[in-house]
């Protein structure tokens, strides 16, 4: 029976790969947003985080640094950002 009349022919088997890669293509598209893709976007958000200043004074306000670390990491910091917008 399903031989009969010469299967499905050349427009039957066209529509069942198109409805595959559709499928495949809707799978992947699912996958991708509840994952969250590649992550490229999500880097803008973070760039205020990868402040040197930022990360200094968290680390003296959660303890894990002392005063006098503190201000010669910061003393530092003021160096190199001062050398970098006047160099020689």
């Amino acid at each position: 029976m399903m031989w009969w009349n010469d299967g499905m022919g050349w427009g039957g088997w066209t529509a069942m790969i198109l409805v595959m890669l559709t499928f495949w293509g809707l799978v992947i598209f699912g996958l991708v947003a509840v994952f969250g893709g590649t992550g490229e976007g999500k880097e803008k958000t973070r760039t205020p985080d990868l402040d040197p200043q930022h990360i200094l004074r968290e680390r003296f306000a959660r303890g894990e640094i002392d005063a006098d670390e503190y201000h010669t990491r910061h003393d530092l910091l003021k160096e190199r950002s001062r050398r970098k917008r006047h160099p020689r």
